[in-house]
């Protein structure tokens, strides 16, 4: 049987946390910014853990060895 293919966008996109959750970027903090208020831009700052229900699909699907 042959090996799966990670998904290099998912990759590159998602990054594990110790206890095992995702972690990803905040969308919406690459250009238009001055359209946004300073509440919006502080609050969206970092990364921001992926929700519990699209972990299993991630993982499993496209990161079928796990992310970093």
């Amino acid at each position: 049987m042959p090996k799966m293919k990670t998904k290099k966008a998912a990759a590159k996109r998602f990054t594990m946390t110790a206890s095992g959750k995702l972690k990803r970027g905040v969308a919406g903090k690459r250009h238009r910014l001055i359209s946004h208020n300073s509440k919006y831009i502080r609050t969206n700052r970092g990364t921001v853990v992926v929700a519990a229900v699209d972990t299993p699909r991630i993982v499993k699907k496209f990161l079928p060895y796990g992310a970093k």
